[in-house]
């Protein structure tokens, strides 16, 4: 018998399609917050009137601000932050900006939590992952001091209740879950996200469109979460080429926030990911590779690794972004393509001297442990890493 369990997260709201100052100061007042630390992306914050029209709309419930997070989370700047919402006495905080700044929110929500001052702290709380797939996921009580997310990119970190942060001293991205680490809630206004780099915009959307393929193609999947991630698919590869044709078109953007919003949402089933999160993981946190490319150059490689064992389930990706019948890994591979981005390693500075440390850190991530096509050897992973060189 068909069976399995969906489990809700601690989300309260989704607001979309509302001026985010205007919902932002809403839904402090709900949650009687007095001390608002905002936590936003430095080039919103410098280049354009986005940050202070949320500052203005708090009023004297502004508590503070920092604008200074470097991609990839790590974990220096997170102790930056921390301790400057310490020292404001925050009661809640506000992300604004991408999904570095997102996952940023949630690890000094930990710190906070926990007093977390120094590097080594924060060994006790990420997931450790063996090279065998085995892994320690450690219990710790959750925030009090809980997040609002204003996202700016399509990554989709603000629905799901983990975290990536990099450490400095190994540059490796390790993940750290809590239910209570997803936002309380998520604003999306896409009139802000004019202000984001197109580049940024559209491979980020690529991100997403990775967060539903391998989730639809995991074998993990159920009837709710299948209808949500291929309702994603569908206004994913719309809506980018529509943002593609014109960046101003408001409606597209919008689309493209709501198809991140269902492929997320889909994911409550503890639906697992595959090889492509994992290899996108280490190539983020070691190699410099931005988030949303790292889906760019491996998501059409691991589909074609995985093909013998799902072909039927991918099909459903292709029908889903308009191109029945075809291959899967081709239609994304064209789809990258005709947004611009780039599919290949090479493309994003990935060279071959570089395998033998990806392959031995994405040993270590979870999600390739539960790709569809059993990997259970680092030459598995440099068989894919050839492909997408």
């Amino acid at each position: 018998m068909f069976s399995g369990m969906f489990v809700f997260t601690a989300v309260e709201r989704i607001v979309y399609g509302q001026p985010a100052a205007q919902a932002l100061r809403a839904e402090a007042e709900r949650l009687k917050a007095q001390r608002v630390f905002l936590l936003v992306s430095g080039t919103m914050n410098r280049t354009t009137d986005e940050i202070s029209k949320v500052h203005d709309a708090l009023g004297d419930r502004f508590a503070g601000l920092y604008d200074r997070m470097p991609a990839h989370t790590p974990r220096d700047a997170v102790l930056d932050v921390a301790q400057a919402a310490r020292a404001a006495d925050a009661d809640l905080i506000v992300t604004f900006g991408g999904g570095s700044v997102t996952d940023a929110g949630k690890m000094v929500q930990i710190c906070l939590r926990h007093n977390i001052t120094k590097h080594e702290e924060f060994d006790a709380y990420h997931v450790d992952v063996k090279a065998d797939g085995t892994r320690r996921v450690p219990e710790f009580d959750g925030p009090k001091v809980r997040q609002i997310a204003i996202p700016t990119t399509l990554s989709g970190g603000e629905f799901q209740p983990g975290g990536g942060c990099t450490d400095n001293r190994t540059k490796v991205k390790q993940s750290y879950r809590h239910p209570l680490l997803i936002p309380r809630v998520t604003i999306l206004d896409p009139a802000p996200t004019v202000h984001t780099p197109l580049w940024v915009w559209l491979s980020s959307g690529v991100r997403a469109i990775d967060h539903a393929t391998e989730a639809i193609c995991s074998g993990s999947s159920n009837p709710a979460s299948d209808a949500s991630f291929l309702h994603a698919l569908k206004l994913l590869s719309q809506g980018l080429l529509r943002v593609k044709k014109d960046p101003g078109d408001l409606d597209a953007r919008l689309d493209c926030q709501l198809g991140v919003w269902l492929a997320m949402q889909g994911r409550q089933g503890g639906i697992n990911m595959g090889a492509s999160h994992a290899i996108g993981h280490v190539l983020g946190g070691s190699c410099d590779v931005p988030h949303g490319h790292t889906s760019c150059v491996m998501l059409a490689p691991v589909l074609r690794y995985n093909r013998s064992v799902n072909a039927a389930r991918q099909k459903l990706v292709a029908e889903a972004m308009g191109r029945p019948g075809a291959d899967a890994a081709d239609v994304i591979a064209d789809f990258v393509k005709e947004l611009e981005q780039p599919g290949r390693l090479l493309e994003v500075g990935v060279t071959h001297d570089q395998f033998a440390m990806i392959a031995d850190h994405a040993m270590h991530d979870s999600w390739l442990h539960t790709n569809p096509r059993k990997i259970t050897s680092v030459e598995q992973v440099y068989e894919i890493l050839e492909s997408a060189a």
